[in-house]
């Protein structure tokens, strides 16, 4: 259990962090709508029913998809795009896809290289994107999600308030669906850039995001 906590900690860290805040928006989320649903003399909904409601799908997709969004274009701008002095960069000659020797794939393999950076063709194309095409399915279907419920729980609105339920299409060019979209886009691209110009000149001693705290503002691609 000791080893599986050591090498496994980051991840399982974030999963309980995940799940802890999961629950606490479900618990917030449900208070507020019960408050709101008192307010208008409407019936209230039980915990188990608001976690399986559009209200809480939209709230918890919207964050989704922002996030996959963020690491999506993080992965793929940082394959050709430099920043200067920053960790979070690769080293301003290394730009591009790099040849096979220096990703260490086909002839280059190591012996523990994983199977398919061992061959060629379609197998060795696909393994070489696969991270940013897993991630790019995921923001997809997320920003579906979204969507989807979102649209179910506008419309709900709208029929509580005597009004007119949207349409797939008018939903998607309503201002409800973008207001959503970009509140979030915005807040993920200000914290990456920050990150990134922010990890220039400061320091997280011990960190891999960071640099060695004695390396010069100026190095490049260098983690601590």
């Amino acid at each position: 259990m000791r080893k599986v906590l050591r090498e496994q900690g980051l991840t399982l860290a974030f999963i309980a962090l995940l799940l802890g805040a999961l629950v606490g928006q479900a618990l917030t989320g449900l208070a507020v709508y019960n408050r709101q649903a008192a307010d208008a003399h409407l019936p209230l909904m039980t915990l188990w029913r608001y976690v399986t409601s559009s209200q809480f799908a939209v709230d918890v997709a919207e964050n989704w998809q922002s996030e996959y969004l963020q690491f999506l274009l993080f992965i793929l701008l940082t394959v050709w795009l430099a920043q200067k002095g920053s960790p979070e960069s690769k080293p301003l000659d290394s730009l591009g896809r790099e040849s096979d020797k220096d990703q260490k794939v086909g002839h280059y393999a190591q012996d523990d290289s994983p199977a398919w950076a061992k061959v060629g063709g379609w197998r060795l194309r696909l393994f070489s994107r696969s991270l940013g095409l897993v991630m790019g399915a995921i923001f997809l279907l997320s920003w579906l999600v979204q969507f989807i419920a979102g649209r179910s729980a506008y419309n709900a609105d709208q029929i509580q308030d005597l009004k007119a339920p949207l349409g797939w299409a008018e939903y998607l060019t309503a201002p409800d669906f973008w207001n959503r979209t970009l509140q979030n886009w915005q807040s993920e691209f200000l914290a990456v850039a920050s990150m990134v110009v922010l990890s220039i000149y400061l320091r997280e001693r011990g960190s891999p995001e960071s640099k060695p705290v004695g390396q010069p503002h100026a190095s490049t691609g260098v983690e601590g």
